[in-house]
């Protein structure tokens, strides 16, 4: 792959990777990180990414198995030394709807807000495929064949997360669902 054929791959797919980069870490500075990670790792994989198939696929798979393994990595160290997360004032969390009314318009901030709250408590197995389906657009065939698992596995995590999220807003108060 030579750098024309990589600037087409960020050119193409360069928004829905970083989105699914942000949505999975809910950090901008670890998205970054976690995008150009994927990008390196897709110039050290370029013999294996196939124009014909689904190469945001590709792509997406290489972003969640860094994920994993950093998570992997984060877990063993946290529980050897633990580490405290500093906050800051940045809130990643606002939407804006266009709706008529601000009434609507700040309910329909909460949902997202609490939908973006109940997505971001489950785990990484139920988490992935549910923003590889929902942020990306990616299809189930597509997710199974970048995590390498069933599409029927691909289907069941993605009925669970589904189902727990909609418990969490039952429990916490949101009709809507």
């Amino acid at each position: 792959m030579d750098v024309a054929e990589l600037t087409h791959l960020i050119e193409n797919h360069g928004k829905d990777v970083y989105g699914f980069c942000c949505k999975l870490t809910m950090d901008k500075h670890q998205a970054d990180d976690l995008y150009q990670e994927t990008f390196l790792k897709a110039i050290e994989l370029c013999h294996k990414i196939d124009r014909n198939k689904n190469p945001k696929s590709f792509l997406i798979a290489i972003a969640a198995n860094i994920w994993k393994n950093q998570n992997r990595k984060f877990g063993w160290r946290h529980r050897i030394a633990k580490i405290v997360e500093f906050k800051d004032d940045f809130d990643n969390e606002s939407y804006m709807i266009d709706t008529t009314t601000p009434e609507l318009v700040a309910i329909n901030n909460e949902a997202y807000t609490m939908i973006d709250r109940a997505s971001a408590s489950l785990n990484d197995k139920l988490k992935i495929p549910l923003y590889m389906h929902y942020n990306t657009g990616l299809s189930i065939e597509d997710i199974a064949s970048a995590l390498k698992i069933p599409t029927g596995t691909v289907k069941s995590r993605l009925y669970k997360a589904r189902k727990l999220i909609k418990e969490y807003m039952e429990v916490n108060g949101y009709e809507g669902f």
